[in-house]
């Protein structure tokens, strides 16, 4: 199918230990359905990258607003999981870049807070645990055992100075950017009660100006669970501006 010049670049952008890789399924729906969309391996997780394990947030903003910067037409920036912290920092430097941020089982950082402050300086890097324990932490429902071979097998550890790096936000336009939720591991009904009570984890999602919820009951990586239906959510949204 001929892709629409007129329709938004959309930017995937994967969480902790992916590279773009992770979205090859998404990918797929999408280019077949004629939507523009570009994947990408943030700084400090491409395994070529001798010096990847010194690789900072800003770096990872910085790559991020590039691609922007590269597209023509307006852009839509797709962020799952542990992307937040960066999607949020180039939110903060440019909101005007973007129309739309969709977060995939994730949503805004808040300024302030760091992944993981004490993680230790004399390591690179933090390397995909077992998953007996990343069950612990995020779900890893829908997964085949392909999907989790696979994930071994690619995933490269995510550097120390990402992980500590403090994130820092100034710009509150960066709320007026429109906004959607794919809600997987947690339900959307919960996520807005949470809002509702002010959570301080959801403190960013209750000054947000314009937000849609969608849910997509799956585990924490939708991209290899249920890829057609959130390529479909994907592509919808993009294009509802």
């Amino acid at each position: 199918m001929t892709t629409d010049t007129s329709s938004p670049t959309i930017l995937l952008i994967p969480g902790h230990w992916l590279g773009a890789w992770a979205w090859d399924e998404v990918l797929e729906n999408l280019t077949s359905s004629g939507h523009r969309a570009v994947p990408l391996t943030l700084p400090g997780l491409d395994e070529t990258d001798a010096g990847r394990v010194t690789r900072t947030l800003a770096d990872q903003a910085t790559a991020i607003e590039r691609a922007a910067t590269g597209s023509s037409g307006p852009v839509v920036v797709v962020a799952h999981s542990g992307a937040n912290a960066p999607v949020s920092l180039v939110l903060d430097r440019h909101p005007e870049l973007f129309s739309r941020v969709i977060w995939v089982d994730s949503g805004p950082a808040a300024p302030g807070v760091a992944f993981a402050p004490d993680f230790p300086e004399d390591v690179d890097g933090l390397e995909l645990p077992p998953f007996e324990m990343l069950g612990e932490q995020a779900s890893i429902e829908g997964l085949s055992a392909d999907a989790l071979e696979r994930f071994r097998e690619r995933a490269v550890s995510e550097p120390g100075t990402v992980l500590r790096q403090v994130v820092q936000l100034t710009n509150d336009a960066r709320f007026d950017v429109p906004t959607t939720f794919a809600c997987c591991s947690m339900p959307s009904a919960l996520i807005q009660d949470l809002v509702k009570a002010g959570h301080p984890m959801f403190a960013e999602v209750a000054k947000l100006k314009s937000v849609n919820y969608i849910d997509l009951p799956t585990g924490h990586w939708p991209m290899w669970s249920r890829p057609a239906d959130l390529a479909h959510i994907i592509a919808s949204e993009s294009s509802s501006d």
